[in-house]
């Protein structure tokens, strides 16, 4: 039996591009792990089997891909709001292929592990390794970036929020032109991440491609030095340099959805 968190992550930026052959779009982004987690327990089983959410294909799919004659069940225990652009059905996948690879009787390499969660989807590469990257091609091409890690986060998941599915808002982003402008906006991050220092400099990356909310204008109001959507929504986050701020913004932002409070996080 193998346990561990799956953490969540946030997009500090998300540059979106064409569509290319495979369906998928080009697009440039920034992951950063938060201290909001799952728990998963995997362990063998006389038939791949996931408890604790009935909505999961993801995790199922998981197993299945490291199955080496005998199968894995999951065990998932869930804290992180599910479609909500926080990545917890990818991280809930990618770390049951972790724990499942580690009780195989010959282990799956690291580039065979990554081409698995590549097939199950974007985001699930990521959350195979550590520290915040930069993603890119359709965000499995990863690579490290020196990011602060010394703020506050809040999380706001608006109420009566509806997304229909991630596929949905890409669709909507092809029918508007959203590619339109893409090389530009996508230099300006790569410029943007070069002069990063302090926590405060993360306020010049551009804005997320896919989605916008007005809470992001009344998170920086309540003294939130960034505030954005990640990933396709509906969730938004603010970064605060002070907790005392941030919890008085958690605060005063519960009247608009569920909150949290979290920090960045490092490691799977």
């Amino acid at each position: 039996m193998k346990r561990a968190p799956a953490a969540a992550k946030i997009n500090l930026a998300l540059i979106v591009g064409p569509r290319r052959p495979d369906g998928r779009h080009e697009l440039v982004t920034v992951y950063q792990r938060i201290a909001l987690s799952d728990r998963l327990v995997v362990e063998r089983g006389p038939a791949v089997d996931v408890e604790g959410f009935d909505g999961d294909t993801l995790v199922r799919r998981a197993l299945e891909s490291v199955a080496d004659g005998t199968a894995f069940r999951a065990r998932i225990t869930k804290r992180i709001p599910v479609a909500a652009g926080l990545g917890g059905g990818s991280s809930d996948a990618a770390t049951a292929l972790r724990l499942a690879n580690a009780l195989r009787d010959v282990p799956l390499g690291e580039a065979e592990l990554h081409a698995a969660a590549c097939r199950l989807g974007a985001d699930v590469p990521y959350f195979l390794v550590d520290g915040p990257q930069l993603g890119v091609g359709d965000g499995t091409d990863l690579s490290p970036v020196e990011l602060p890690q010394d703020y506050w986060v809040v999380l706001v998941l608006p109420k009566d929020a509806r997304k229909t599915s991630t596929g949905d808002v890409f669709a909507e982003f092809d029918t508007r032109g959203g590619e339109m402008g893409y090389e530009e906006r996508r230099a300006t991050l790569i410029a943007a991440l070069e002069k990063l220092r302090r926590p405060r400099d993360l306020a010049a990356l551009p804005p997320n491609d896919l989605a916008s909310s007005p809470l992001a204008d009344e998170l920086r109001r309540l003294g939130a030095f960034r505030a954005d959507v990640t990933g396709a929504g509906p969730t938004v986050y603010g970064l605060f340099l002070h907790g005392e701020s941030a919890r008085e913004a958690q605060q005063q932002m519960s009247a608009k959805g569920r909150t949290w409070l979290t920090a960045p996080a490092w490691y799977r």
